[in-house]
């Protein structure tokens, strides 16, 4: 679903009253796989990407200051965050701060030393994520040769240790034709659901060679729109959540704030180099904070605040994606606009017909199952 989510509050609560109860942490850029719909990742051995990392006391600083504002859960992603020589360290002193750790990751750097970890310390999650059941499939995505060898030895791993894992999937052109295995796969692995993403972000750093990539690898509209039909749980969700996803009285709204997501509302990412932001997609020139040079409470007590009253004059913007009634339903949000168009807020024509295509489908369901 959007993040631009209508049912969300703006923020309007006196300094200091809010809770950060989650942070996300992206321990490095770096990855091993090259994965060709990756918004983020540089080369495991980028000199440059490593030298701009936090280190792993700067990145215990920082949670202490958030857990005294009250957070109690973080994410550890990346990049692919077990390429940190000071992943133990890290995450030890996370958990012994008395936070419950989330880990992403894609399970090809998993070894024996990281299950005794996990077993030690649990974590609350793993989420490992499976781009293909077949070699072929997987390493057209990673472009990576071995890889798929590699994921499966590290999910054995984890799995033999016990260590519960959830899994999910990035569903692009290359991998869509085994999107059934995929699921089939993941949901016999998984510790409790299963989830696939079909709307693959552009990359943050505008690097128009991979943007390229991303834009041949997204499904088409009609594509999404068919896998959700065919994923019984997807589908289910959908229809549930429609009385509340499409809301017509949106159309009245006059408010001319542009965040009514859940951006910054109760907490934010810190990137690998210290830059916080209100979520992790939001890169726009105004919306980033250098904690290194600052602090966390005077992020999130003035300067996020003050991003989400943030304005627009754009008519075109307030009479149209700001007021939809499927903006719900869409890929569309403050953030996206921006990574798509380097506007926040613009209108993205793929954005919106593949809402519409999804409002299609999801009455298209109910019909059938009424009839």
């Amino acid at each position: 679903m959007s993040e631009y989510s209508r049912t969300a509050s703006l923020q309007s609560d006196l300094p200091g009253s809010r809770i950060p109860w989650a942070v996300e942490f992206e321990l490095t850029t770096r990855c091993n796989l090259n994965c060709r719909h990756c918004h983020i990742n540089q080369p495991a051995a980028d000199k440059r990407a490593r030298e701009s990392e936090l280190s792993a006391s700067e990145i215990l600083d920082i949670a202490a200051e958030a857990i005294n504002l009250g957070t109690l859960w973080c994410l550890l992603t990346g990049g692919e965050p077990l390429l940190r020589d000071d992943f133990e360290a890290i995450y030890i002193g996370l958990k012994k701060a008395g936070l419950l750790v989330s880990v992403f990751t894609n399970a090809t750097c998993v070894q024996s030393a990281h299950v005794d970890l996990f077993r030690k310390y649990p974590p609350r999650d793993i989420e490992v994520s499976v781009y293909g059941t077949t070699p072929q499939t997987y390493e057209a995505v990673t472009r990576v040769p071995g890889s798929h060898a590699r994921f499966l030895a590290g999910m054995a791993r984890l799995r033999e240790g016990g260590i519960p894992m959830r899994l999910k999937s990035v569903l692009m052109q290359s991998n869509v034709h085994e999107h059934a295995e995929i699921a089939r796969f993941c949901r016999r692995h998984t510790k409790d659901y299963y989830r696939f993403d079909p709307h693959l972000n552009l990359r943050f750093d505008h690097d128009p060679v991979r943007n390229q990539d991303i834009l041949a690898e997204r499904l088409t509209a009609d594509q999404m729109v068919a896998i959700e039909r065919e994923d019984p749980e997807r589908i289910e969700a959908l229809c549930k959540g429609a009385d509340t996803l499409i809301g017509e009285d949106f159309a009245g709204i006059q408010c001319d704030h542009r965040f009514h997501c859940g951006a910054g509302q109760d907490g934010f990412t810190i990137g690998a180099d210290g830059t916080l932001r209100l979520c992790s997609s939001l890169w726009a020139e105004g919306t980033t904070y250098d904690v290194r040079h600052g602090s966390v409470a005077d992020a999130w007590n003035r300067f996020i605040p003050q991003v989400q009253d943030q304005r627009s004059r754009c008519i075109s913007f307030l009479e149209t994606c700001h007021r939809c009634p499927i903006v719900n339903l869409c890929m569309w949000c403050p953030a996206n606009a921006h990574l798509e168009t380097g506007d926040m807020d613009a209108f993205v024509p793929g954005f919106c017909e593949q809402a519409h295509k999804r409002v299609e489908g999801v009455g298209h369901v109910r019909k059938c199952l009424h009839d």
